[in-house]
């Protein structure tokens, strides 16, 4: 309305199809809304900023603004009127509701005007009336008194009844009374009974039987059930599972083990030094059924007799059978656990002697000390009789109980502190009796049963790993021994694989050292003893052998691939030994499919020094092995009785021990028994890196010489099944190459010089080449745009914050100023009210 409010923006330029939005603008218009909007939301919480309470308007419709106030009132007139339906008053809660106790109704029962029915008179004590009540205990007077004002008061000439009549007429009144509910009851009794005996007659003629033939058709009517039928029913007959134990923890469980360990230890013990829990066990004696069970003594009585000797008090006795009773209480402490039932009768006749003796010493003044000296020691000789004969026919009995007691394992063993000691422990035993022993130190030493177990159990790892190889230097190493005690060692290393881990790297660590102190000293290495290959066989068991690095089997795999290189081959000894790491090189990789070139070069090497002397032609021999040299028939056999009395057999691990004892014979079988193993690990090695590509590359020397310089015919027929099986794996697997192919991408086109042509869309704007771009420089013109105007709002909410506490500040001060004059003004008149009466004061 106002001119002077409106704001027109001007174009410098007219453009034809262009709509503008703001050509003329409201600033007040907007101004105001915008103040609007800020006292309605920013102002009430400048306001609410330091108080924790909100008020709520909960009224129906308050916020909603699509119902008219019309309808909000309407709607809340009608909700009002519900909730205050039916309440007459605001504690009335249930007021149409009628409570009930068995049938009757509270508020009656309330009213007390019920009548107590009862046959006896016991019952009839709330029954006395008032006229009994005052008789019996509030006199006859008062009564009377009260009979006269209340019934009679204008009859004052009639005489007033006395005591007993008032007494006799009130039993009369109570009999005839009692007469009249009996009566009442007998009579609903009758009528009780001749209402169910007419209802009998009734039901007899409601009640109609089916006779039996109408029953029989019945049945034969009856459908018979169907399939479904029986299976809900059988399902509902049906065993309900329940609830079982909770599966015990491993802690749990190890307790269980120990507590049971050392109970059968303390059984094997107590039989092992002849106490026989049987003759322990006291039988109970025979209890008449006359017997009150009274013989029994709480406490035992420590009174002393007197006793006089020449007139004056005996002390030194009771002394000396004070300290008599000690010793006898220190022996039967130390001797204890070997006590038995007949001990234990001969002690308390021995005790009864003593009592005996005790009490002939204390009436000294009627016995002579001679005769008792001589009773006492005839008693003990009678007592130590007695019970040699005892103990010579329970020693007897429980020899041989004692002597199997003593053969038997011990069930409870401590975890040993030193090797030495763990190999006593196992020197001289059987392999079961072997296993029982290191079964029962894990069970009995469970790192849940105490502290220190876990450090103990770790050393004992390594013990027993000492012992496996202590066990395969011997002279007959006892390898099924050593089979049995890996299951331990594995379940040690399942507890313990830190432990595990550190003695295995341990040793393999102090066999590499050697090994390069051994090349630096002499250039060449020779293959280790049987313990270390058992090592790296129970490597293989321990640890997970397919991870592609782990700190155990790494090192392992190292230490084998050195072996296979850098040891030379000087002896039959040390191509068994080789080819046993070849088969554990197999092991290792049949998950990963790793490729080992050492196992291929050593398996060529083996195939080598199998053939006679001459040139090698087609193939490269790598060392260890020499193309020439004293050790290059090694595997040869030239001898025709032996190639056909050789039958194919495992080669055991024992046999490197006793080759030297061996005869020419079992040499030469050997040899072929080498080679044999040679043509199945080939053939494995080919099933195995089947999917290389390279494979033909690999296998072609191997190939080479098996085709062209091994001499099959000269074999026997079972070596040469072999060798063909061998040479079938290897030329079975088809060559398959993929060719080389670039990679397949989109030309780059070659720069040209002509002029790049962009449409422009809008004059004095940056076109962006691609889509992707003018996306992202809108995004970006979107953002300058929006925090532009979020710094514009903020500081005009700023603004508005500052004005407001400006008129805050602006108020709170001029209401002080207006206190503050008009106390002033009160002031100033008083002064002058003061100065005035002054003044007349001094006139006067």
């Amino acid at each position: 309305s106002n001119p002077f409010e409106v704001k027109v923006n001007r174009q410098k330029f007219n453009i034809l199809g262009r709509k503008t939005k703001n050509d003329v603008g409201l600033p007040g218009v907007s101004r105001s809304k915008a103040i609007k909007k800020r006292t309605q939301t920013l102002l009430k919480e400048y306001k609410e900023r330091e108080k924790a309470n909100v008020f709520k308007d909960r009224r129906f419709g308050e916020y909603n603004t699509k119902i008219s106030p019309e309808e909000k009132m309407i709607r809340r007139f009608a909700l009002e009127r519900q909730q205050n339906y039916g309440k007459k008053n605001i504690y009335n809660l249930n007021e149409d509701e009628e409570l009930t106790h068995y049938g009757q109704s509270l508020a009656e029962i309330e009213k007390l005007n019920d009548i107590v029915d009862s046959d006896s008179d016991t019952e009839e004590r709330g029954t006395l009336s008032a006229e009994l009540t005052a008789a019996h205990f509030g006199g006859g007077g008062g009564l009377l008194r009260k009979k006269a004002t209340s019934g009679q008061q204008g009859e004052e000439e009639e005489k007033p009844k006395s005591r007993k009549e008032l007494i006799e007429e009130m039993i009369a009144k109570s009999k005839q009374e009692k007469q009249e509910r009996q009566t009442r009851r007998e009579s609903a009794l009758e009528l009780t009974e001749k209402l169910d005996s007419d209802w009998k007659e009734i039901q007899t003629l409601i009640a109609r039987k089916t006779p039996k033939s109408e029953r029989k058709d019945k049945e034969v009517e009856k459908t018979k059930p169907d399939d479904y039928d029986m299976i809900v029913r059988e399902l509902g007959f049906e065993m309900k599972a329940k609830p079982s134990e909770r599966m015990k923890t491993e802690e749990e469980l190890a307790k269980e083990e120990q507590t049971r360990l050392q109970k059968l230890e303390a059984d094997r013990l107590r039989r092992m030094r002849g106490i026989d829990e049987e003759a322990n066990k006291k039988k109970p004696s025979h209890v008449s059924a006359d017997d009150l069970a009274d013989g029994f003594i709480l406490d035992k009585d420590d009174r002393r007799l007197l006793s006089y000797k020449d007139g004056k008090i005996n002390i030194e006795n009771e002394e000396e059978n004070i300290e008599s009773e000690e010793e006898g209480e220190k022996d039967e402490e130390e001797g204890g656990e070997e006590d038995n039932e007949n001990e234990e009768e001969s002690e308390e006749e021995s005790a009864d002697e003593d009592e005996e003796d005790g009490a002939a010493d204390s009436h000294s003044d009627l016995e002579s000390d001679l005769e008792s000296e001589e009773e006492a020691a005839w008693n003990k000789e009678q007592k130590k009789h007695k019970t040699n004969e005892n103990e010579s026919q329970n020693v007897e009995k429980l020899d041989p109980k004692m002597e199997a007691a003593k053969s038997e394992l011990p069930y409870t063993f401590a975890v040993p502190e030193s090797y030495e000691t763990f190999r006593s422990l196992l020197a001289g035993r059987t392999i079961e009796q072997q296993l029982t022993i290191l079964e029962r130190i894990q069970k009995c030493n469970h790192p849940s049963l105490a502290v220190g177990n876990k450090a103990k159990l770790e050393k004992l790892f390594g013990f027993l790993l000492e012992y496996i190889g202590e066990l395969a230097t011997l002279d007959l190493p006892e390898l099924r021994t050593i089979d049995k005690l890996v299951l331990p060692l594995y379940n040690l290393c399942q507890m313990f694989p830190e432990a595990a881990s550190d003695s295995i790297k341990f040793i393999l660590r102090d066999a590499a050292h050697d090994m390069e102190e051994v090349i630096e000293v002499k250039g060449r290495a020779t293959f280790p003893g049987l313990d270390m290959l058992i090592y790296l066989k129970i490597t293989s068991l321990l640890f997970p052998t397919s991870d592609f690095w782990h700190p155990v089997v790494t090192p392992a795999f190292i230490y084998m691939s050195r072996l296979l290189t850098k040891c030379r081959i000087t002896t039959l000894q040390d191509v068994i030994k080789g080819l046993f790491i070849c088969c554990l090189f197999l092991e290792y990789v049949s998950l990963s499919r790793r490729f080992v070139p050492e196992l291929i070069n050593f398996l060529l090497g083996v195939l080598h020094i199998s053939l006679p002397k001459k040139q090698a032609q087609g193939y490269t021999v790598v060392h260890p092995f020499t193309p020439g040299g004293k050790n290059l028939e090694l595997l040869l056999v030239c001898d025709k009785k032996d190639l056909e009395s050789w039958q194919k057999q495992n080669l055991p691990l024992s046999i490197v021990m006793r080759l030297k004892e061996t005869s020419t014979t079992e040499m030469n079988h050997i040899r072929l028994s080498c080679l044999a193993l040679c043509f199945d690990l080939i053939k494995k090695c080919a099933a195995l890196y089947e999917s290389l590509p390279s494979f033909h590359e690999i296998m072609h020397p191997v190939r080479t010489l098996l085709t062209q310089h091994v001499p099959v015919n000269e074999y026997p027929e079972q070596m040469q099944e072999w060798y063909h099986s061998a040479l079938k794996e290897l030329e079975s697997k088809v060559k398959h190459y993929t060719p080389l192919i670039c990679e397949k991408k989109k030309p780059v086109p070659l720069k040209q010089y002509t002029p790049k042509i962009v449409k422009v869309l809008e004059f004095g704007r940056k076109q962006g080449g691609s889509k992707e771009e003018q996306e992202r420089r809108q995004l970006i013109q979107k953002h300058k745009r929006e925090l532009k105007g979020a710094i514009r709002e903020i500081r005009k909410d700023n603004q508005f914050l500052a004005r407001t506490q400006l008129s805050e500040i602006m108020e709170r001060d001029s209401d002080r100023k207006r206190k503050v004059k008009e106390l002033l003004g009160s002031l100033a008149t008083q002064e002058g009210e003061w100065k005035a009466m002054k003044r007349k004061k001094g006139k006067n």
